[in-house]
């Protein structure tokens, strides 16, 4: 008998953050592929991740995706998962799909095999050069150990060092050899009585940024629209301003080096929304594109220049939002919605859309509801992120509380979207911080960061300086 569930197509990009595609109102970006998978199905506007314990916050952002945990119940920052916590792709294995795995994996060689029954060009870790990707064949025992050598400094040294990898093809881009790798094994599916969950995580468009040159010849930096949020240093230091994602632009910034940062991560995005769309052309050619389901979203935001930054280390929106887009049997087509989601609802939503039990270790809400416009998500009128043991936020509908170790900003998000006004220190907001400050304190203990070693040492700092502040009243 044939399963008459559908399959799904899981596409991850690295570093997109929301505003990166023109269907939802970016004029200077070309991403057609995405626009019109959006038009044949639904994007929330407001996705996010809670933020990340650790400076590569895409490794705790991939965690909660595949567990559907809330950053301070995951193992270890994520770098690895127990198998307590049932992992997305090891769900729908176990429920009968055929599970395969493409590109960069951030979360521990077990937890992969865990996850699919087979896979090629797998990445384990969080950057390298895109041109000459070090990739892992699949290996059913788990025992990822093959080691290719190297000379790195090949001008002054004849050290040889060992990179984790079967294989390099050298000279092919992360984005064609990922995308060129699922578009094969799509056509050589053989739809008989499993359905497939195809996972395709890509590493653009994470830095260094570099891409086929038709690309980059797409975009001059001189015409591009800059937001206006864009500035030449942070308003203060809170502890990243030498963090290696920091060091990607001189101090001050300039607006000539902005630009040119911007044009590269566009053309990043425009060579990656290019294969996407040759996935999807696979998926018509195969007569498989109206079984499936298609998620398209990105594990974290980027500043690329807003607020004077360049990386992901922080709560404001241009971090913390990212790109989503459900397409396929059972979504509604064409719509824009603006439910507060994050990430670690995708594994429950998924697991509803095809009837696969939601595990109990998930903790993330099921969107599926939306779809048929049946309720709503309960109790997610507020979100909670954090930074490190650095930063700490609140965000309602209206507004978003960002509170350091000795400062706090207060932003009318619902007016002022690219958090340029900060509030708090005018009377009229006094109100709303107290308010906001207090749903803060609360989610810190509901989240249990409280007892996460990030989040110990932010509270213990804060609460000693709030102690010195009260003192000196």
């Amino acid at each position: 008998m044939i399963d008459q569930r559908p399959n799904i197509v899981f596409l991850f990009a690295d570093d997109q953050r929301f505003d990166t595609l023109r269907a939802l109102g970016n004029t200077d970006i070309h991403t057609p592929h995405l626009d019109n998978l959006l038009e044949h199905g639904t994007a929330f506007r407001q996705a996010h991740i809670p933020g990340g314990t650790v400076g590569a916050v895409c490794m705790p952002s991939r965690a909660m995706l595949h567990t559907g945990r809330t950053l301070f119940h995951i193992h270890d920052d994520g770098r690895s998962i127990p198998e307590e916590h049932v992992l997305m792709g090891e769900t729908f294995r176990q429920a009968g799909y055929a599970t395969f795995g493409i590109g960069k994996w951030h979360n521990g060689a077990a937890s992969f095999n865990r996850s699919f029954s087979d896979g090629e060009d797998i990445f384990f870790g969080g950057m390298e050069d895109h041109w000459n990707v070090p990739a892992f064949r699949y290996h059913a025992d788990g025992s990822y150990s093959g080691k290719i050598p190297v000379i790195r400094d090949r001008l002054m040294s004849n050290e040889v060092e060992y990179r984790p990898a079967d294989k390099i093809q050298a000279g092919v881009h992360s984005t064609d050899l990922f995308s060129d790798t699922a578009v094969q094994w799509i056509h050589q599916y053989k739809e008989e009585e499993e359905p497939f969950f195809l996972y395709v995580s890509y590493m653009a468009p994470h830095d260094p940024r570099s891409m086929p040159e038709k690309y980059m010849q797409l975009y001059d930096p001189a015409s591009l629209t800059l937001p206006d949020n864009v500035a030449c240093e942070h308003a203060f230091d809170y502890g990243i301003r030498d963090i290696r994602d920091e060091r990607l632009a001189a101090y001050p910034r300039t607006e000539e080096e902005i630009r040119g940062h911007l044009a590269e991560y566009y053309a990043m995005i425009t060579h990656l929304d290019d294969r996407i769309g040759d996935i999807i052309h696979a998926l018509k050619e195969t007569e498989l594109f109206d079984h499936t389901i298609i998620v398209f979203t990105g594990d974290n935001g980027l500043a690329v220049g807003q607020h004077g930054l360049m990386g992901k280390q922080s709560c404001y929106e241009h971090s913390v939002r990212v790109p989503l887009i459900f397409s396929g049997p059972g979504i509604p087509k064409g719509q824009r919605r603006d439910e507060f989601v994050y990430l670690s609802d995708i594994y429950p939503t998924l697991c509803e859309l095809t009837q696969v039990p939601i595990p109990s270790s998930v903790e993330g809400a099921s969107l599926a509801p939306l779809f048929s416009r049946v309720g709503a998500i309960s109790d997610r009128d507020r979100l909670y992120f954090a930074y490190a043991d650095l930063v700490r936020a609140v965000k309602s509908r209206e507004y978003k509380l960002i509170v350091y170790h000795h400062k706090s900003q207060l932003f009318r998000v619902s007016e002022d979207p690219l958090e340029r006004y900060n509030l708090i220190e005018d009377p009229a907001f006094s109100h709303m911080e107290q308010v906001l400050m207090k749903e803060l304190i609360e989610h810190s203990y509901r989240s249990g960061d409280r007892k996460h070693p990030a989040g110990q040492q932010f509270w213990s700092q804060f609460d000693r300086h709030q102690q010195g502040e009260d003192e000196q009243l």
